[in-house]
C-alpha cells in the first residue's frame, strides 16, 4: 500500500518522470507539445507519457508500441483518472513497473537491490531506482554507472522543486 512505500519514492518518480502529475488529468499537454516540436526539429525522439499513461499501459495493455495500443492506453488513462485517486494511481504504478530483470514493484526492488523494504528506502536509494527507470534492464540501481549517478543527483535536486506528494491534508 502507499503507506508501506518510502515517501521519497513517489517524489523521485514525479521529479524524474512527470513533474505535473498531481495537476494534470492524465495527459501532460505541455510535454506532448514539447516532444512533438523536438521530433519535428529532428532531435532524438522522446516520449511524453505521464505516470497515469504508464500505469494504464503496464496494468491493462501489452508492451509492444503501436497506434492501437496507444488508443487503448488513452482510453484506460481516462478511466483511471476518472475513478482512481492520484495516490491510487501512484501506488499501482510503483507496484507494477519493472525495476530490473524480473523485478517488478517497489518492494521487490528494495529487497533485491538494497536488502531493505520499500518503506525503508532512503531518499538517495529512491533517486537511484528512479534514475534507472528509462531502461531498468540496462541500468542497475545497486551498481550505478557514472551516468546513473549523474541522473540520481539531478533527480535529488528536482525532488526539492516539485510539489510535495501527496499534498498535506488541511486540518478542519
Amino acid at each position: 500500500s502507499f503507506d508501506h512505500i518510502s515517501p521519497h519514492l513517489p517524489m523521485a518518480v514525479i521529479a524524474s518522470e512527470d513533474n505535473r502529475f498531481a495537476m494534470h488529468n492524465g495527459f501532460d499537454f505541455i510535454e506532448i507539445k514539447k516532444a512533438m516540436k523536438e521530433n519535428e526539429q529532428g532531435r532524438r525522439r522522446r516520449g511524453a507519457s505521464t505516470i497515469s499513461q504508464q500505469t494504464a499501459k503496464n496494468v491493462f495493455l501489452w508492451p509492444q508500441s503501436s497506434w492501437i495500443r496507444k488508443g487503448f492506453e488513452t482510453y484506460f488513462t481516462f478511466l483511471i483518472e476518472l475513478f482512481w485517486s492520484k495516490e491510487r494511481i501512484m501506488t499501482v504504478y510503483l507496484n507494477s513497473i519493472e525495476m530490473g530483470k524480473g523485478i517488478y514493484g517497489a518492494e521487490a526492488a528494495a529487497k533485491y537491490k538494497f536488502g531493505t523494504t520499500a518503506l525503508r528506502l532512503s531518499r538517495e536509494q529512491c533517486a537511484l531506482i528512479t534514475a534507472t527507470l528509462p531502461n531498468p534492464l540496462r541500468f542497475d540501481s545497486a551498481k550505478p554507472s557514472p551516468y546513473i549517478i549523474k541522473r540520481k543527483n539531478q533527480i535529488l535536486r528536482l525532488m526539492n522543486l516539485v510539489p510535495r506528494f501527496p499534498p498535506l491534508k488541511e486540518k478542519n
